[in-house]
């Protein structure tokens, strides 16, 4: 990744690679030597996270709109790739050999990217969760009526009616349908993005490439990706401290073995 700024020479788009399952395992060990290695670089990033919904949840609670916090649930995660940047700088950095740099190193990294084409992705997954707000906000209203929005808060009877299960299972379903695109735009053009001198569009088509080129591992990448969080979101949130910069570093580590490298 070059530190110039501005009039950077573009970089050539890089191959993509096949790949195995194996490569899923290899990248979380990866991952976790990454965290042990700078675990308060991982704990830092996490953290904004893990206050972060429970901020969420706590303002859903106070303004007796608890129903919310099933679409934040699913949907909170889908911007969590690029909360993960900082990580991936940590990854590139002790990859390449880089051992001796302060914190403040990576924050400069991390500020450098709004002059570059990171702020126009984040603002495809930002645009992409609130649609998805919405559209879980309308799946609600469509299946159990809008009374049902003022009176879920004192009643959870509703989720229990047929109506309410029913919009339970296709909310799930148009959920993952979500989560599945927005996985296949994502799963490598984030770390591609810190690391070459490319615009956004090309990223999330490259990173469409890898899926494309090898679904039955990505699919199973973003499966691990999902089992993880979840496991980690159970337990208050407290298991994402962990899970999250494990994942983050390990998606760094997907993006170097699904891409050929240029240099």
């Amino acid at each position: 990744m070059s530190d110039t700024l501005g009039h950077a020479a573009p970089s050539k788009v890089p191959a993509v690679r096949e790949m195995a399952v194996a490569d899923i395992g290899a990248a979380l060990r990866a991952g976790l030597r990454d965290y042990l290695r700078k675990p308060m670089m991982g704990l830092f990033f996490s953290h904004v996270y893990v206050v972060g919904g429970w901020l969420l949840y706590i303002f859903f609670f106070v303004t007796d709109q608890v129903w919310y916090a099933i679409p934040i649930t699913v949907g909170f995660p889908l911007i969590g790739p690029f909360l993960a940047v900082g990580l991936y700088e940590v990854s590139r950095r002790l990859e390449a050999g880089e051992t001796q740099w302060r914190r403040n190193d990576i924050f400069g990294v991390i500020w450098r990217q709004r002059l570059r084409q990171l702020p126009l992705m984040s603002w495809v997954v930002i645009v992409y969760f609130l649609f998805w707000s919405f559209f879980a906000h309308m799946l609600f209203a469509l299946f159990l009526g809008p009374s049902a929005l003022t009176n879920v808060t004192t009643s959870y009877a509703y989720l229990l009616q047929p109506e309410g299960l029913t919009m339970l299972l296709v909310g799930t379903g148009f959920g993952a349908a979500f989560a599945f695109v927005l996985f296949c735009l994502t799963a490598v053009s984030l770390p591609l993005l810190l690391d070459k001198e490319l615009d956004f569009v090309t990223a999330m088509l490259t990173s469409i490439a890898v899926v494309r080129r090898n679904p039955r591992v990505m699919i199973l990448w973003g499966l691990t990706i999902a089992v993880l969080t979840f496991l980690g979101m159970v337990p208050g949130l407290l298991g994402l401290f962990v899970v999250l910069p494990v994942l983050g570093h390990a998606t760094w580590h997907i993006y170097r073995r699904a891409l050929v490298p240029l240099d």
